[in-house]
Formats: C-alpha cells, sequence, structure tokens
C-alpha cells in the first residue's frame, strides 16, 4: 500500500521553512516512487582549496608531464585523482556485487 504525502504547509519566510525542516522528513511529503533523475550542466561544483606536502622531485616531474600535455600542473593532479577516484569507485563496486553475490 502506497503512503499518500502530507500536505505541505505554506512558510511565511525562509527561516521558518528552514525550522520546519529542521524537524520533517521530506519523506512524509513528497512521493518518492514519481521522483526524477535531472541534470544540472550549467552549474559549476563548488572547489575547496587544500593544501599537500610533495617531494621537490615529485612535483618537478609533475611539472614536467603537465608541460607535455600543454596545461598547468594542477589540472594534472585534479586529473589524475579523477581517473584514479573512478577506478577506485568501480573496483569497490566490482567488490560489492560480488560479495553479494558469493554470499547467496
Amino acid at each position: 500500500m502506497r503512503k499518500v504525502p502530507k500536505k505541505l504547509p505554506a512558510f511565511r519566510n525562509e527561516d521558518e521553512e528552514r525550522e520546519f525542516w529542521r524537524t520533517h522528513s521530506p519523506l512524509d511529503y513528497f512521493d518518492v516512487s514519481r521522483a526524477q533523475k535531472v541534470s544540472f550542466p550549467n552549474l559549476k561544483p563548488s572547489l575547496k582549496t587544500i593544501s599537500i606536502r610533495l617531494s621537490e622531485d615529485m612535483l618537478n616531474t609533475l611539472k614536467v608531464l603537465a608541460h607535455k600535455r600543454d596545461v598547468p600542473y594542477q589540472s594534472l593532479v585534479k586529473m589524475f585523482l579523477v581517473r584514479q577516484i573512478k577506478e577506485e569507485r568501480a573496483s569497490c563496486l566490482a567488490e560489492e556485487v560480488g560479495g553479494s553475490k558469493r554470499k547467496r
């Protein structure tokens, strides 16, 4: 049996709405079965500045590799990180799928 979502109250301002959602679950007010996947192609991801320590040799190697690709070395580091994160996620997903099959 499908649960009928509750009716949302009218909010006078954002503070009132914020307080409401602090104490209520959206799952009680929206029909999740009707949810649709959306894409925001022009939305720029927020970036966070970090600091990492690298050996001079590693940094120089990165700069040479970046120069060969005609990209800034910081961009090359991000490209390497993206690639490795994708590989790790795929590996973890494969392990989870393989693990669930073995348990049966």
